[in-house]
């Protein structure tokens, strides 16, 4: 049996969940790193093919905000989920089935300034932990002030760009996408927040504004909500996202009085 040769950075690994300093046995990785690794390989694929329970998150969703309609159940293109992983154009446009349900008669809010759409992505376990506590963080905020919003909306095998779709049918000023995030080997179920001033099909990604990694483990649903708080006020006062937008709620605010500056300014 060989002994396992520890690290000299050791010490780090309190700062991350990055996988260094594992040590070595002889020439390999420890058997524990070994199966952790393989453990959580099978952990990311098995959130990538899981299935979104919709009527799960439709009561989750309709009493994380009560004031709303129940929820609208949509679907892509992509009929199922071996069509979705391989062809991601289909991902986000919606099927006509759903088409005709926003563009038929009183669907559409008027003067709605927000839309929020709730998508599978690559992460259906994300979105069914993550969005109901994250719409509740969210809705704390805006009942302070005056927001319009569009029935909340849940797409199945949906990609972050149908949310332009449907925020167009729903003649909304403006869209939210919660998404589940590609899987990483430490983070299954990261959600990420994509935002866009009027939507529309044909928009990149240029257009808009994301806030990643929404879990727990990452950026919690009450930073989350205060972030996309502020992006809101200002996307509206502004009418624009994306790259002319800026996050400046932190930076060189974050270490006033501290004597550090931004290594970037």
């Amino acid at each position: 049996m060989t002994d396992l040769t520890p690290d000299p950075w050791h010490a780090l690994r309190r700062f991350t969940a990055a996988r260094i300093a594992l040590g070595r046995s002889g020439i390999s990785q420890p058997t524990g790193a070994q199966l952790d690794f393989q453990l959580a390989h099978a952990r990311a694929r098995d959130a990538v093919h899981q299935a979104l329970d919709t009527a799960a998150l439709g009561r989750a969703l309709e009493a994380a905000w009560p004031e709303l309609p129940p929820p609208l159940r949509l679907h892509s293109a992509a009929a199922n989920r071996n069509v979705y992983l391989q062809r991601p154009d289909l991902g986000r446009r919606l099927d006509p089935p759903s088409r005709a349900r926003l563009a038929a008669p009183g669907a559409a809010a008027q003067g709605c300034e927000l839309a929020i759409v709730a998508a599978d992505g690559l992460s259906a376990l994300a979105i069914g932990q993550h969005a109901a506590p994250f719409l509740r963080a969210l809705r704390a905020r805006l009942a302070c002030e005056r927001w319009t919003l569009a029935p909340l909306a849940i797409v199945e095998q949906g990609r972050v760009a149908v949310g332009d779709e449907v925020g167009e049918l729903l003649a909304a000023r403006m869209v939210v996408v919660l998404i589940g995030e590609r899987p990483g080997l430490s983070s299954p179920d990261s959600m990420g927040l994509y935002l866009t001033w009027a939507p529309r099909v044909g928009l990149t990604d240029e257009r808009r504004n994301c806030i990643s990694n929404v879990r727990p483990a990452g950026l919690g649903v009450e930073d989350a909500a205060a972030r996309l708080h502020y992006l809101l006020g200002e996307a509206r006062r502004r009418q624009l996202s994306g790259v002319a937008l800026k996050d400046e709620t932190d930076g060189a605010q974050a270490l006033a009085g501290t004597g550090a500056r931004p290594f970037l300014l």
